[in-house]
């Protein structure tokens, strides 16, 4: 379920926990565009048959897809009102914890953990959990800065 908050209102959000997103399946398909998109064809993640004999059991996705996807989830979770910009200002941290095996589906918890002034906006850093389903631990936990600006 989305949040939406007026750009006025957004200075109080820190400790704000948006929920979970919906779940959402990882297929080969998108495993071996990103594999196109950024030049990494390793065979974990773009041979089915070879990663059967892999480390993982079959194909996994990239760490970056992974991470990638924190972008489409934050824009279900979290929606203000009243901007004219919305920029992915960074990251401070990233792990990948444990590998997306193509065919998992994921889903993704945020916490604000702060807000900042900004000139002309506010910063968001948020606390940006990905989980597999049925696993035992994440898949990635992130650190993500989002800028709005009036």
């Amino acid at each position: 379920m989305t949040t939406t908050v007026a750009y006025e209102d957004v200075a109080g959000l820190a400790g704000t926990d948006l929920g979970w997103t919906d779940w959402l399946e990882v297929t080969q398909e998108q495993v071996n565009l990103f594999a196109d998109a950024t030049d990494d064809h390793q065979w974990i993640h773009v041979d089915p048959e070879r990663a059967k004999d892999g480390p993982f059991g079959g194909p996994i996705a990239h760490g970056f897809l992974s991470l990638s996807l924190t972008v489409t989830f934050w824009s279900q979770l979290f929606e203000v009102t009243g901007v004219s910009t919305k920029v992915n200002y960074g990251l401070d941290k990233v792990r990948f914890v444990s590998p997306v095996p193509v065919g998992a589906r994921v889903r993704m918890n945020a916490v604000i953990a702060e807000v900042t002034e900004v000139r002309g906006g506010y910063q968001f850093a948020v606390d940006q959990t990905v989980e597999i389903d049925g696993g035992s631990k994440p898949a990635v936990v992130a650190r993500g800065l989002y800028r709005f600006y009036a």
